[in-house]
């Protein structure tokens, strides 16, 4: 419970930075200033889900999957095959899950600040792109960085296994190398933020008028093109 309490104080600040600002007029149609605030409503909507208890462990689209050096689905050595039992695996299932939701606590006011100042150089192509193009935009923008920042929270979640069966048994897997593990883990999470904003752009793209925003209306209404 103290973990969770970390991840939502911390969701707290990094909501701030996530914010939309208000619009209270449409005095005209930037489509530079409709993909920031498509990006901006995407991610705090994704982050706002991920950064919830048990975020990524539930969620259809953002779930970590073992790594396989810990007895994931291509475990193949008989030292990795004792993580393999069902309560173990529910358990380190659970534990990368938990391990997640501190990188994303890490990753959101690093994907703000990206939104805040990325480089745009054709708008309209992104506005009339496929229904994840701003994410794919981000993605390219934030290259390793997301990853490479993650890595150090995510690691450090990954140590706490908090079962002395588990720790006993990984005593005895003695190809377990938590460095590749952290990476492996980090990686994934960094491909899940990315599908959950994406699928939020996605939906967004589909019923502007839910946001509420003039902006994002008129520029993603129906028929338009720019």
């Amino acid at each position: 419970m103290h973990y969770h309490r970390r991840s939502v104080l911390g969701f707290g600040a990094a909501a701030g930075l996530l914010a939309l600002p208000g619009c209270s007029s449409l005095p005209g149609l930037s489509l530079t200033e409709a993909v920031k605030r498509l990006l901006t409503l995407s991610s705090q909507n994704a982050f706002a889900e991920l950064m919830e208890p048990n975020g990524f462990f539930d969620s259809q689209v953002a779930r970590i999957s073992v790594p396989d050096s810990l007895g994931g689905s291509r475990a193949t050595s008989i030292a990795t095959a004792l993580l393999r039992s069902k309560p173990i695996q529910d358990r380190l299932l659970m534990q990368v899950n938990r391990a997640a939701e501190k990188g994303a606590e890490l990753a959101a006011p690093i994907v703000a600040e990206t939104i805040r100042n990325m480089s745009i150089a054709d708008a309209a192509a992104i506005i009339n792109g496929g229904p994840r193009a701003a994410t794919s935009l981000l993605q390219g923008q934030l290259g390793n960085t997301l990853v490479e920042r993650m890595l150090p929270g995510i690691a450090g979640g990954l140590r706490l296994f908090d079962n002395e069966i588990i720790n006993l048994v990984l005593s005895q897997a003695t190809n377990v190398d938590f460095s590749s593990i952290s990476r492996d883990v980090t990686d994934k999470v960094g491909d899940a933020i990315y599908r959950s904003i994406g699928a939020q752009e996605e939906a967004i793209r589909a019923n502007p008028r839910a946001t509420n925003d003039p902006l994002l209306m008129a520029v993603l209404g129906v028929g338009k093109a720019f």
